[in-house]
């Protein structure tokens, strides 16, 4: 997500910080190459004038220009404009109101739409406690209620029995009743799709809007449409009335441009950004910490959040004690492993780290990435439990064994073991300077002693 942009800017404000003193002209010239990045990440035109404009008003004042660190000041009008372009505060999806109350999904054909609703459903009967149905009202694509029933059955949620022949606005009416008589907080109306937006599609979906009275109308948008995503946002709000977006495949696009040019141009928040294919990949849509990932301030709250909510208390606390002892044999690594994919690997962990975006980028040429940590996690499957406990019973002949039953080579082994060592010698360190009272590392983030899950100590020696 903003990779590309990130890059750009984060090129433009070293510059900046590089020549101390300030010219007007200097923040001129880097705000024309700002404009630039920005119209690259396909941020609609009048979205770019107004965000310069803005910038520029407020960089080349005396206090800025005049002050210690002029470089600095400058990227923090940035950061500060981007956050307002982007919404200033988190909006969340509103379930208040007598019960049932209703979710409209809507959007084109092939934006997630289906997909985003059964995430949300999750999300809502977990982590808000409700008690959700979903309704599918496309009767125009082949499978779609089927679809919406199957994800059901996964994550756990109800859905409306399917009645064939019956109209979408029945369909919505017939939702709404049954969950009042059984009891349900939230109704997630399914609403079908076009491959573009025409006046069939916005008739249908007004009807079940004024059947309904939903309490949120969400537009969910296809974010690696860019510009055509924006255009469908404001024609959505201007005929049915959004109440949010959802922007999905947000892991897929390095520019970023939808997000940025949404609520400028229609005016409403965007709630939810989908990070990938699992029913857990959604994300609240936090402003600021959107705006601190792309000036690659890092995104620690987020990466915390995500850490206590993968992380088992359990594991966390056994982690801990081992690391106290200086202990870490291989099951521990493929527990990190694990762990770390369950928070969206290694490049969603570093993007989410002040100052690592150009790790990031170093990972990519070494040809370190998650598919890597997956082939070292089968080979320490391919190892027997005395083997992972006792790394250095490990010889040639075994390297052997192990490497063909993980379908590698024995130097795969090889730096699997090399990197343990490696790990383990640094706890061990760690775990002396933790009898002495001082623990290192930061309290609350994954990977780090003490906590026992994440990212694994050691990551950046193999870059070497």
């Amino acid at each position: 997500m903003f990779d590309s942009l990130s890059d750009r800017l984060g090129s433009i404000f070293d510059g900046l910080k590089r020549r101390g003193a300030l010219k007007e002209s200097d923040v001129s010239e880097a705000m024309r190459e700002v404009r630039i990045a920005l119209l690259e990440a396909d941020v609609a035109l009048p979205v770019v004038k107004d965000f310069i404009k803005k910038v520029k008003d407020k960089a080349v004042g005396a206090e800025v220009l005049k002050s210690v660190t002029p470089g600095q000041q400058v990227i923090k009008i940035v950061n500060d404009e981007l956050v307002a372009m982007l919404g200033a505060e988190a909006s969340m999806i509103n379930t208040i109101g007598v019960p049932p109350t209703a979710i409209l999904m809507v959007g084109l054909q092939g934006s997630g739409k289906t997909t985003t609703t059964a995430k949300i459903a999750k999300r809502l009967t977990e982590k808000d406690k409700k008690k959700v149905m979903m309704a599918s009202l496309d009767v125009r694509r082949p499978a779609a209620q089927e679809q919406l029933r199957v994800l059901g059955e996964q994550i756990g949620v109800k859905t409306l029995p399917i009645i064939e022949g019956q109209m979408p606005v029945d369909i919505a009416k017939r939702a709404m009743a049954a969950a009042k008589l059984q009891g349900f907080d939230v109704v997630m109306l399914d609403t079908a799709g076009r491959l573009h937006v025409d006046q069939a599609l916005m008739a249908e979906v007004i009807a079940v809007r004024d059947a309904t009275m939903p309490i949120e109308t969400l537009l969910v948008a296809d974010s690696l449409t860019g510009q055509d995503a924006v255009n469908v946002a404001k024609e959505f709000d201007t005929q049915v009335g959004i109440t949010g977006v959802a922007l999905t495949r947000m892991d897929g696009d390095g520019r970023g441009g939808a997000a940025l040019s949404m609520r400028a141009v229609t005016g409403k928040p965007i709630k939810l950004a989908g990070t990938g294919e699992k029913m857990d990949a959604l994300e609240d849509f936090h402003p600021e910490r959107v705006a601190n990932r792309i000036l690659g301030m890092g995104d620690v709250v987020s990466l915390v959040e995500k850490a206590a909510e993968t992380i088992d208390e359990e594991d966390a606390k056994k982690m801990a004690k081992k690391m106290a002892k200086g202990e870490f044999d291989l099951d521990d690594l493929s527990s990190q492993l694990k762990q770390m994919s369950k928070m969206g690997g290694m490049k969603s962990i570093l993007g989410m780290l002040p100052g690592m975006g150009k790790l990031k980028g170093a990972m990519g040429k070494s040809g370190m990435d998650d598919k890597m940590f997956k082939r070292q996690e089968a080979i320490i499957s391919s190892m027997t439990p005395e083997e992972r406990k006792k790394p250095k019973m490990i010889n040639a002949s075994r390297k052997k064994r192990i490497a063909a039953g993980a379908g590698m080579q024995v130097p795969d082994v090889n730096k699997l073991l090399k990197m343990h060592k490696q790990m383990a010698g640094m706890m061990k360190k760690m775990g002396k300077m933790g009898k002495g009272g001082r623990m290192p590392g930061m309290p609350g983030m994954p990977g780090m002693p003490g906590m026992g899950g994440g990212m694994p100590p050691g990551f950046d020696k193999l870059l070497k």
